[in-house]
């Protein structure tokens, strides 16, 4: 099974009708909501997870900040604001330290991730070992992976590289708009998958509204299954 997470987010960071968007949400079957700690507070964060929770959602917060400081202050954050998973950032043996114990699910970015929009560097074996690396550690629940934010490696090898020395799930993370893909990831060994901005932007087939695109992805991911 391929689990879909929808991601209130346009262009790495976090949409500003996020609550408006989420509350359309409501009775769609949506079992996974997330957004970025970039263009969000830590107060709303903590509104926006309340109310993931109130419809009974799993919630991910995804770091994308690129300095330590801030990447550091998101993850504080997420621990204080009750996120369910911690998604992304690259200061692995750090959050692991800090989510320890704590029953939140941490899964940083594995490989050399840099910029933002983020993009990963490194060859298959480098981000491999570092994801067997990362999830050797505890505090540690999988990690995220940014499939096709890599300039030229193959989806499929490198996540199946990736899912076959990981404790834990492999989120593919971003990039995602189509059926084919969906069901790559999935044949790879991935957990799940983001998507954001294609939704947004009404890239998945069926209607442009954001409620009716997100159910056509988990239509999408039911037949990926049932396959």
């Amino acid at each position: 099974m391929i689990n879909f997470i929808f991601m209130l987010t346009h262009r790495d960071r976090t949409v500003p009708d996020a609550a408006d968007v989420l509350k359309d949400l409501a009775g769609s079957g949506l079992r996974y909501v997330g957004f970025k700690d970039v263009g969000v507070s830590p107060v709303e964060v903590r509104a926006l997870t309340d109310q993931a929770h109130d419809l009974d959602m799993t919630v991910m917060l995804e770091v994308v900040s690129t300095t330590r400081e801030d990447e550091l202050a998101s993850l504080d954050a997420a621990l204080a604001c009750g996120v369910d998973w911690i998604l992304g950032g690259t200061h692995g043996d750090e959050g692991a330290a800090l989510f320890r114990g704590t029953g939140q699910r941490y899964c940083p970015f594995p490989g050399t991730v840099a910029g933002h929009p983020s993009m990963l560097r490194g060859t298959i074996e480098e981000i491999a070992a570092d994801a067997a690396r990362l999830t050797a550690l505890d505090g540690v629940c999988g990690v995220d992976l940014l499939t096709y934010r890599h300039a030229d490696a193959d989806p499929y090898d490198l996540t199946a590289a990736v899912a076959a020395v990981t404790e834990g799930p492999v989120i593919v993370a971003g990039s995602i708009i189509s059926a084919a893909q969906i069901a790559l990831m999935a044949r790879a060994g991935a957990w799940g998958f983001t998507i954001g901005g294609a939704v947004f932007e009404g890239q998945l087939p069926g209607g442009r509204r954001v409620a009716d695109q997100v159910r056509t992805v988990l239509d999408l991911s039911a037949q990926v299954d049932a396959s």
